[in-house]
């Protein structure tokens, strides 16, 4: 089975860490037997010609092709105008992608389009296969169906392409309600978590990790791991450990780890609550190295107002790393048990209690790790898999049944 990946939410060679749990499960995908799998990642088009660092200017450097993780990957580029005309940008999308998409089923005829993000990447893959007479499965990644749907001028493009599109996979059940509420059919939801990669993932032993990481060995450790924009709720953990402080409890140290428009703000908060020389923002980790700072930590957090199924808590339970997090769509199916973590409210005292709690508590960390290593990239690839052979058999079957009887 061929199966053509079409998602704008792909790493590339400028920004390897990005949608990782995307590349990492098509990558799984395209290692089982009988299936092979090619990738069209479109990037917003920017003229090279206008010099700067800025975001633009770094896409504009991504290449058109290029190989990942064992996978064919093409950049066509499509036009955005930043922040107006979000609704045209599914069919920019189309249209830049159309002649690559073309000339790719020319050459190499694909039975299925699995599209990631319902908007606007799933209404592209759905004009393109509609134009190509391929079916598509489209995927809820979190912000696509816990924001996009209270734009005005999105809803009807999300519900059109869940209506028209043959399935749906949604990471979480958060995510599967949301695609139900938009009128998604029942039966064409199917719900696939994501996993972990047991190779990366891991336990280290937490001095081996500290040294690695040039970590106080006789200091308690929080990493906090996520981009740095207001969604992540960086700014009130850190002032929770600002009340921390003035509560005299805070007895660790804490590592922010990503990158992102807030880290300015962010830093400035710290210098304000007087919190240097115990809160560090890291920047950018690469992917496989952050089985060190998950297995420094005595715990992780996160404080994110909307997720779909957050890698960041699957991935700190891989490594034996009890994490704390709100309360908001997939984390709870994450965190199935306080051995595992603790949920909390999203609010700066919540944060307290909950920091207080998870670092008062003797955590059994070999339990949490077989836990957190029990789903895997490869069983998330066969259930994936499936579903692909499900949609193509139900197409099989509609061309049988519209053949005129003799």
């Amino acid at each position: 089975m061929r199966i053509l990946t079409f998602t704008s939410l792909f790493p590339n060679t400028l920004h390897p860490n990005s949608a990782v749990f995307i590349k990492n499960r098509m990558a799984a995908v395209n290692d089982l037997p009988g299936t092979e799998v090619r990738v069209v990642a479109p990037v917003p088009w920017f003229p090279q010609i206008i010099p700067g660092k800025g975001r633009w200017q770094r896409l504009a450097k991504v290449p058109h092709h290029e190989q990942l993780a064992g996978l064919d990957v093409q950049h066509p580029r499509y036009l955005v105008t930043p922040k107006v005309g979000m609704s045209l940008y599914g069919k920019s999308m189309f249209w830049g992608s159309a002649q690559t998409v073309q000339a790719l089923y020319e050459q190499w005829p694909f039975a299925l389009i699995d599209a990631h993000y319902v908007y606007p990447d799933g209404l592209a893959a759905m004009l393109l296969g509609q134009k190509l007479g391929v079916p598509v499965v489209v995927s809820a990644r979190g912000t696509d169906m816990n924001l996009y749907p209270s734009i005005r001028g999105i809803t009807p493009l999300i519900e059109r392409t869940l209506r028209q599109t043959s399935h749906q996979i949604a990471v979480s059940y958060s995510l599967a309600e949301a695609m139900w509420r938009c009128g998604a059919a029942r039966d064409k939801v199917t719900v696939i978590p994501n996993g972990i990669d047991p190779k990366t993932m891991q336990q280290v032993d937490p001095g081996e990790a500290r040294r690695l990481l040039e970590l106080d060995p006789g200091r308690r450790v929080l990493v906090s791991v996520g981009n740095l924009v207001n969604l992540k709720g960086h700014d009130l953990l850190i002032q929770a450990l600002g009340i921390l402080k003035e509560k005299g409890n805070l007895k660790f140290s804490t590592y922010i780890i990503g990158r992102g428009s807030c880290k300015d703000r962010l830093q400035q908060q710290i210098d304000r609550l007087g919190l240097s020389d115990v809160v560090l923002l890291v920047g950018e980790v690469d992917n496989a190295k952050l089985k060190y700072w998950y297995s420094a930590a005595d715990a992780s957090f996160l404080g994110s107002s909307r997720e779909g199924w957050p890698n960041v808590v699957s991935e700190s339970l891989a490594c034996g790393t009890p994490v704390v997090a709100t309360n908001v769509n997939g984390i709870p199916e994450i965190l199935t048990s306080p051995a595992y973590g603790l949920i909390v409210n999203r609010s700066v005292d919540a944060f307290v209690a909950g920091l207080e709690t998870a670092f008062a508590m003797a955590w059994n960390r070999e339990l949490i790790a077989a836990h957190g290593q029990q789903r895997t990239w490869n069983s998330v690839a066969e259930e994936v898999v499936k579903v692909f052979h499900g949609v193509l058999e139900s197409q099989r079957e509609h061309a049988r049944n519209r053949r005129p009887q003799i």
